[in-house]
């Protein structure tokens, strides 16, 4: 017979056989036969038994250091790896199987690493970034810089990209570097919703330390996708900053002046490939939330033909005063009222058009806020008939329905949104006033802590993040915060605003339909250069309105 196995056609029931090895490979581990390496571990001290040919297959560390122990010396000691873990890794080499948990997560990547088992260190990436919420992207950053993991570098840069939104309100994003910033930059996939997002982005970044950035301002804004810009943005924003004088200056050319684009040279000169995407295939859908009809008219926007069209009258069963989420292709509805309150949960699905029962909530709440964060469902304070509610509860496929930390204040009628991996919840009403009020939750601590009041109270406004600012749009008052600054300015308000539905479509705040006083059918869009709103086409069905962005592929 030679040396080595020749590859060979499978025999017939060779799975079987694979499977019947690796059960006798476990049972030779479990059972202790025919051990021939013992490791010595600490942190507790315990020994590990197991079988030399097997790790050297599962990881070129093993058969390195096999290979340099000749005399094969039956007990090694390993000290830079507890004990749990590293017996937990070796059982892995038998099982191909990781067990991980928040708490092991990055002590079993840090060791996977050192004993070089890139499967398990895969699986130990992929379970951190599954859990993102509960391990937060600051720990993250931390281990990669313990690490040098390759793996997980990449697993930040794509998170980066598709969370930038998210990662430029973090403390992180301040110390990124030049090269690591203007790496994401670049990216045609970044996922915001304009180029103005880019641009303040590094911005903040650049005035973190103007000393030491200046030199590379230039490089950056650069990387942006100028053409994008209008004149006076560019006048306003771009002229000032130090060294982007002549970049301003080619950029008002070529946007101004078409026929002299050949003589002006800019890095990029189309949108950004997601921005296409976007602009091209994304559209609004209005769930009407007011009334109290068998049914709720959900509206669809035409782009084309500048538009409202009814898209659908969903059987909401007669509930009203209910909360609505959009996850992936499913509206959710919970809550609201129908003779009384309600703790029922029902999806709608934009595909099939089907209804679907799903797992109530603990509390019977209406006229409660609710959100979507890192495909979490939360439903927030609301009424329940007898008192307004501080009580929050959080759903996730995995564990159902389960309380979280209380807001300071009570509140029903509060205005809603997410930004930067946070809920903000916005004024409402607390059985006694109006209340001006605002409150930002963090996941991972499960904390509620004030931000700054508005300048104005208000109840059942509408509210939306748009350009990394929070929009609130009321009946007496509208308002914008800055989360970086934490204040909040006054802007103008659109004609006879009745609490619309808001919403950021295809780079333009939206005002949608509303109830305060009366009904309306009116809808707006913002100006924020020019503080106006521009009066767009009418609804077809006036009313208060919750709204959504959903790709045209789902309709």
């Amino acid at each position: 017979m030679g040396s080595s196995i020749a590859p060979s056609t499978p025999a017939e029931g060779g799975s079987k056989f694979n499977e019947k090895l690796l059960n006798g490979l476990r049972q030779f581990y479990d059972e202790q036969k025919l051990i021939d390496v013992t490791f010595k571990v600490s942190n507790p001290t315990v020994l590990i038994p197991a079988h030399r040919l097997i790790l050297s297959a599962a990881s070129i560390y093993f058969e390195n250091l096999f290979s340099s122990n000749q005399v094969g010396t039956p007990l090694i000691e390993i000290s830079d790896i507890d004990s749990d873990t590293f017996e937990r890794l070796i059982t892995f080499c038998y099982t191909g199987k990781t067990m991980i948990t928040h708490d092991n997560a990055a002590k079993m990547l840090k060791a996977a690493n050192i004993l070089q088992l890139d499967d398990a260190a895969v699986d130990c990436v992929n379970f951190i970034f599954e859990n993102i919420t509960e391990l937060s992207l600051g720990r993250v950053y931390v281990l990669e810089r313990e690490t040098q993991c390759e793996r997980l570098r990449q697993k930040i840069r794509e998170y980066e990209i598709q969370h930038f939104m998210e990662v430029k309100g973090s403390a992180e994003f301040l110390n990124f570097d030049y090269e690591k910033l203007k790496e994401i930059v670049e990216s045609e996939d970044l996922n915001v919703t304009s180029e103005k997002d880019v641009f303040f982005a590094i911005k903040i970044w650049y005035e973190h330390d103007t000393v030491g950035r200046e030199r590379h301002l230039p490089d950056l804004i650069g990387c942006l996708r100028l053409s994008q810009f209008d004149t006076n943005f560019i006048l306003t924003n771009i002229q000032p900053l130090a060294g982007c004088e002549s970049l301003a200056l080619k950029t008002i050319v070529w946007v101004s002046q078409p026929l002299a684009r050949t003589m002006v040279t800019l890095k990029f000169t189309e949108p950004r490939e997601s921005l296409r995407t976007n602009l091209e295939e994304m559209t609004c859908l209005a769930v009407e939330i007011s009334g109290g009809h068998t049914t709720s008219c959900l509206l669809r926007y035409n782009k084309t033909e500048n538009k409202w069209m009814k898209y659908e009258d969903l059987d909401t069963q007669g509930v009203s005063q209910f909360g609505v989420i959009l996850n992936d292709d499913n509206l959710i509805f919970t809550g609201g009222q129908r003779n009384e309150e309600t703790n029922e949960v029902r999806s709608w699905n934009l595909r099939t058009k089907t209804w679907k029962q799903l797992p109530a909530m603990t509390h019977s709440r209406m006229n409660h806020s609710a959100a979507l964060l890192d495909g979490k469902m939360y439903a927030i304070g609301g009424f329940n008939g007898r008192t307004s509610l501080a009580s929050v509860e959080v759903f996730s496929s995995t564990g159902g329905w389960r309380e979280v930390r209380n807001m300071n204040t009570p509140r029903l009628n509060a205005a809603v949104v997410t930004l930067n991996g946070n809920i903000f919840i916005m004024g409402g009403w607390n059985e006694v006033q109006s209340i001006n009020s605002v409150e930002r939750y963090d996941p991972t601590t499960d904390n509620w802590t004030y931000c700054a009041n508005m300048n104005g109270s208000c109840i059942f406004p509408g509210a939306a993040v748009h350009k990394g600012f929070i929009y609130v749009v009321g009946v007496k008052g509208a308002e914008r915060y800055d989360p970086q600054r934490d204040v909040w300015t006054k802007i103008s308000l659109p004609t006879n605003s009745e609490n619309p539905g808001c919403i950021s479509l295809n780079n333009q705040l939206w005002a949608i339909g509303g109830w305060g006083y009366q009904q309306t059918d009116r809808s707006y869009v913002y100006d924020d250069e020019s503080d106006r709103w521009m009066e767009k086409a009418r609804l077809p069905n006036p009313g208060a309105y919750s709204c959504f962005i959903v790709p045209e592929a789902f309709l």
